[in-house]
This record gives structure tokens, C-alpha cells and sequence, in this order.
């Protein structure tokens, strides 16, 4: 029998498992500590876990960035890390996290997410490198999707995005 897997906010107490879920599944700590800055920082949107009978299988963080467009700041949001449990992959739990994430973000008012991803994952969800190829980012041209949840947020001719301090890494 199939064991149900439990899409929710994340639990005061999960921090340990959720740092461990990211350390496990990119092989470094880089993704654990950017979770808890952003956390600690108060720049979390959204954070949200699958859980399985309780256990922390998968976690998505969405956070608040600065990105403006043509003098414009549209609300905008990271979505960084995505992160699945090794033995419970290719079963959506990422898709779902991740969908999960989007409402939350359109219902709090975001106009726009961006990430960096791999772009044939990123694309069923609506994500696209041409969103942002007149944005620039600390990771360089090319390798930034962008999803307007707002027709029009990413519009414009030159722009740029500013990662908040837990991501200093890739700055």
C-alpha cells in the first residue's frame, strides 16, 4: 500500500531534518545554510515540507528578493532550495512542493518568481530562461527562469536581481 505523503507549512522542531533533507540531496551544507538564513532573516514566504508518516522527506523555500525592471520593483520571490529525500524521487513531491509554493506566493500578492534550475524541470510550472534574459544576476546571463504570476512583472528592456544575504555564496 502506497503511503500517503502530507504537503504542509513547515513545524516549529523540522529545522534539523530539513537542513539534513538539503545537505543529503546537494551533497554540501551551501543549501541548509541559505534555509536557515532565510528563515532566521525573515525573508521567507513560504517554506513548506512533504512529510511521510511525519518524517521530513522534501522542503521548498520561496523568499523575498529585489528585482527591478525598467525603474520598476515588482514583488518578487526565490524560489530556493528544492530539495527530495534520495528513496522518495520521481514520485511529485517536488511538483508539489513546488505548486504548493506558487499559490501561496500568488495569494500573498507576488507578482513574479525567479530561480535557478534546471530548465526542463523548471518549464512545466511555467518557468522560462526568456523571462529574464534582460535581467541581470549574480549567477550571469542564461541561467535565471523567471514565472510572472502578474502578466507584465518581468516586461521591460534592462533590469537586475539582488539576492538576499544568505545567498552570498553566489554573489
Amino acid at each position: 500500500m502506497a503511503r500517503e505523503v502530507e504537503i504542509g507549512p513547515e513545524r516549529a522542531g523540522e529545522e534539523a531534518a530539513i537542513g539534513a533533507v538539503h545537505c543529503a540531496a546537494f551533497n554540501d551544507t551551501y543549501e541548509a545554510a541559505v534555509v536557515a538564513g532565510l528563515r532566521e532573516g525573515g525573508w521567507a514566504i513560504a517554506s513548506l515540507v512533504g512529510r511521510v508518516d511525519g518524517a521530513v522527506v522534501g522542503h521548498v523555500m520561496f523568499s523575498t528578493i529585489a528585482l527591478e525592471v525598467d525603474g520598476r520593483a515588482p514583488r518578487t520571490a526565490a524560489l530556493a532550495p528544492l530539495a527530495v529525500d534520495e528513496g522518495w524521487r520521481a514520485l511529485g513531491i517536488g511538483g508539489r512542493l513546488v505548486r504548493e509554493g506558487l499559490a501561496i506566493c500568488r495569494a500573498q500578492g507576488v507578482e513574479a518568481v525567479v530561480v535557478l534550475g534546471d530548465p526542463a524541470y523548471y518549464r512545466r510550472f511555467g518557468f522560462a530562461l526568456e523571462a529574464l534574459a534582460h535581467v541581470r544576476s549574480p549567477y550571469g546571463p542564461g541561467k535565471l527562469l523567471g514565472l510572472e504570476l502578474v502578466p507584465g512583472a518581468l516586461a521591460g528592456r534592462a533590469g537586475q536581481v539582488r539576492y538576499p544575504a544568505p545567498f552570498t555564496r553566489a554573489q
